[in-house]
């Protein structure tokens, strides 16, 4: 398995990819504008054959504060660690960058808690997260599960970071 970050010749595998699991309502759909906006985001793994089999992002939302999006794993090779690794280089990436408090909004919260992420009140995650839920069909009725892996050592939730203006 290789894993890379995405070029456009993968968007429409990506795209693909996330629609179907859009289409089973376990994970909100992402235009394909949005996939080409944030490509930078994204990291994706390839199998042999040259196809996108699992893809995942981190989105920088404030200083320390990223969240982990846009995670899916082709059902023919799940349970396989492919998506585990996805968030393991997501947050190497991260942590590169200085992120000190990675969260996400899930239907899988079983999977994040494997890989150490603690669920939270959606109250706990600052108003500046929500800009992108304006343009959700769910919004306001949000039914994901907030998640949090703080590695601040602090104890704080995202919440508690402060915000300048």
């Amino acid at each position: 398995m290789e894993y890379r970050k995405p070029t456009f010749d993968d968007i429409e595998d990506i795209y693909d990819l996330v629609i179907e699991y859009a289409n089973d309502g376990v994970m909100l759909a992402r235009s394909r504008n949005t996939l080409y906006e944030t490509i930078r985001d994204m990291i994706v793994a390839v199998n042999e054959e040259g196809n996108v089999v699992g893809v995942g992002a981190l989105h920088i939302i404030w200083a320390e504060l990223a969240e982990v999006r846009t995670m899916a794993v082709s059902p023919a090779v799940i349970r396989q660690g492919i998506g585990a690794e996805i968030v393991r280089r997501l947050l190497q990436e991260g942590r590169a960058l200085g992120v000190k408090r990675f969260f996400t909004l899930t239907y899988k919260p079983g999977f994040f808690q494997t890989l150490g992420f603690k669920t939270i009140t959606k109250n706990e995650l600052p108003h500046k997260v929500w800009k992108d839920c304006i343009e959700c069909p769910k919004f306001p009725n949000c039914d994901e599960i907030a998640m949090e892996l703080d590695e601040s050592g602090e104890g704080k939730a995202a919440s508690d970071l402060q915000w300048e203006m």
